[in-house]
């Protein structure tokens, strides 16, 4: 059993930058490939980036140029950092493991707002 707790969502204004963090209950970086997803309300739920076990980052195209994951292996944590935020970023943010996701987070908001 992998447990995902994320954490780090808000309200930011448009252009601003937000870090969403996801304590994993073990260090399972070595075995999944670690993702972000994204689901906005009335939308399907849509990939943001993953991160391999190897360290190979995918983004989606809307996340590239702005988005960037990352891992720390000390603290099984894995990170969404997000600059240059837009209206339409607007959604819940999932963290997952494996590839398809085999474990979910609950999920953190993300509002960008003025």
């Amino acid at each position: 059993q992998v447990q995902l707790v994320e954490s780090g969502g808000g309200l930011v204004q448009p252009g601003g930058s937000l870090r969403l963090s996801c304590a994993a209950s073990s260090n399972i970086f070595s075995i999944y490939i670690m993702g972000w997803y994204r689901q906005a309300p009335g939308k399907q739920r849509e990939l943001v980036a993953t991160l391999s076990t190897g360290g190979y980052r995918n983004y989606a195209d809307s996340a590239k140029g702005r988005f960037t994951i990352s891992r720390d292996n000390a603290k099984n944590t894995v990170y969404l950092q997000m600059n240059s935020l837009k209206p339409e970023d607007t959604a819940v943010y999932y963290c997952s493991a494996g590839v398809p996701p085999k474990w979910w987070g609950q999920g953190t908001q993300v509002t960008v707002s003025s």
